[in-house]
C-alpha cells in the first residue's frame, strides 16, 4: 500500500518535470522584431542616407528581409552572379561616389609647410625632412583614423540636414623618428591627438593639440617596434622632462601648427581612399 502511494507521488512529479521541460524547449511560435525605435542607432555615419534627399529625410529604409534578395539571378554571359540587389547596391555606390566627389575639396593633396618630403604606400604616408645633420621621419596610417562622433541621446531623434553633419577629421596616430648621422639608433616618439585638446575656445590658453604617448629608442631604419627595448610611457612622467620633450620635437619642426597640417593632409589621403574604396566596390558589385 505505502509503496502503491510512493509511486504514485514519483509519477506525477516525472510527469510535472516533463511538462515544464517541454513548455521550455518549444521555440516561440510568432517571433518578432525590435522595433527601430529600441534599436542601437549609429550616432554618427558618413553614408548619404543621412547626407543627402535620398537617405532617412526621404523615407528610405533598406529592405534587408526582401525577397528580392533570394530572387533568380539576372544573367549577363559573364559567368558571375548577379542579382536585382546587387543592381540596386551598384546604383547606390554610383550616387555615393559623385556625392564624395562633390564635397571633395582637392584632387590634389594639401602641401606640408617646413620643407616636408610625402611618400605614400597605400594608406600610410611618410614625411621626412633633413635639419642640421639630423633626419626626421613622420609616420602615420589613415586607416582607423577618424574618431566617432558621440552624441547626445536626445538629438538622436533629430533629423539633420547636410549642414549640420559634423566634419569628418582624420586625427591618425603618428610616429616620430629622429635619427642623427653619428648614432646607430633612432630616438621615437609615438604621438596622438587627444580628444580633450582638439579644440580651444577663445581666451583659452593655447595648449598642445598633440601628445607624446612613448619614447623610446630604436635600431635606426627598422620599421618594427622592438620590444625588447626600453620604452618610456608619459603616463607618470615628470612635467618638466615631458616638456623639454616637446619642446625637442618643436625644435625639429613638429609643433602646433605642423599637427594642424597633418591633419589637413591626412584628411584628405583618407578620403581619397574613401572613394577609392567605393569605386573598388562598385567595380566588384557591378558587372563589367
Amino acid at each position: 500500500m505505502l509503496k502503491s502511494f510512493v509511486r504514485a507521488v514519483a509519477a506525477t512529479v516525472r510527469l510535472s518535470t516533463a511538462t515544464t521541460t517541454t513548455a521550455r524547449a518549444l521555440p516561440l511560435t510568432s517571433p518578432t522584431l525590435c522595433s527601430p525605435s529600441s534599436a542601437t542607432i549609429r550616432p554618427f555615419t558618413r553614408s548619404l542616407w543621412m547626407m543627402n534627399n535620398s537617405g532617412a529625410s526621404s523615407g528610405y529604409r533598406p529592405k534587408l528581409f526582401s525577397s528580392k534578395v533570394f530572387s533568380t539571378p539576372v544573367s549577363c554571359g559573364c559567368g558571375g552572379l548577379h542579382t536585382e540587389g546587387d543592381k540596386a547596391f551598384g546604383d547606390f555606390l554610383s550616387d555615393e561616389i559623385k556625392e564624395e566627389k562633390k564635397i571633395q575639396k582637392s584632387k590634389t593633396l594639401p602641401k606640408m609647410s617646413g620643407g616636408w618630403e610625402l611618400s605614400m604606400n597605400g594608406t600610410e604616408a611618410k614625411l621626412t625632412r633633413s635639419i642640421s645633420g639630423e633626419k626626421v621621419t613622420i609616420t602615420f596610417n589613415v586607416n582607423n583614423s577618424i574618431p566617432p562622433n558621440f552624441e547626445e541621446d536626445a538629438d538622436q531623434g533629430q533629423q539633420k540636414s547636410a549642414d549640420d553633419e559634423p566634419e569628418i577629421v582624420s586625427t591618425p596616430n603618428f610616429v616620430v623618428e629622429v635619427t642623427k648621422q653619428s648614432e646607430k639608433h633612432s630616438l621615437v616618439f609615438d604621438c596622438h591627438f587627444p580628444e580633450d585638446e582638439m579644440s580651444h575656445g577663445e581666451g583659452e590658453e593655447e595648449s598642445d593639440i598633440f601628445a607624446i604617448r612613448e619614447i623610446s629608442f630604436q635600431p635606426e631604419g627598422d620599421s618594427d617596434w622592438k620590444e625588447t627595448s626600453y620604452t618610456l610611457n608619459t603616463d607618470s612622467l615628470d612635467w618638466a622632462l615631458y616638456d623639454h620633450l616637446m619642446d625637442f620635437l618643436a625644435d625639429r619642426g613638429v609643433d602646433n601648427t605642423f599637427a594642424d597640417e597633418l591633419m589637413e593632409l591626412s584628411t584628405a589621403i583618407e578620403h581619397q581612399e574613401y572613394i577609392k574604396f567605393l569605386e573598388d566596390l562598385q567595380s566588384f558589385v557591378k558587372c563589367n
